[in-house]
């Protein structure tokens, strides 16, 4: 099955439990589909570059995901509708990285990479 990230943006006046709740409820949407998340993590509350809604913060959370096309599009579908969520990004990528995201790394070890790849 193909392999899918998604990133999304909660209104900020929810509770941490409840936006970790939106996690659970769209990882059970995409294994009703015949899907599986892989691996989620919460990013927290982030300050964004604009207003979205009269919003300046929101709740980031990240998911992997190896699902068929259609449970992801059920599940983007969902999101779009669901009145918590402000912003959806889905992109298919080739392998999952190993380990936690950029977002979640420590500083240090993100400059240590920089510094890797030169």
């Amino acid at each position: 099955m193909p392999l899918y990230e998604h990133v999304f943006i909660a209104r900020q006046d929810l509770s941490n439990a409840q936006a970790e709740g939106l996690i659970e409820h769209f990882g059970a949407v995409l294994s009703d589909n015949g899907g599986k998340l892989v691996e989620h993590e919460y990013w927290g509350v982030k300050t964004m570059a604009y207003k979205i809604n009269k919003n300046r913060k929101g709740h980031y959370a990240f998911l992997r995901s190896d699902a068929p096309a259609s449970a992801v599009q059920e599940m983007e579908r969902l999101m779009r509708l669901h009145d918590d969520v402000m912003r959806v990004l889905t992109i298919k990528v080739d392998d999952h990285e190993e380990g936690p995201s950029v977002q979640m790394q420590k500083r240090d070890e993100r400059d240590d990479r920089r510094r890797e790849r030169r």
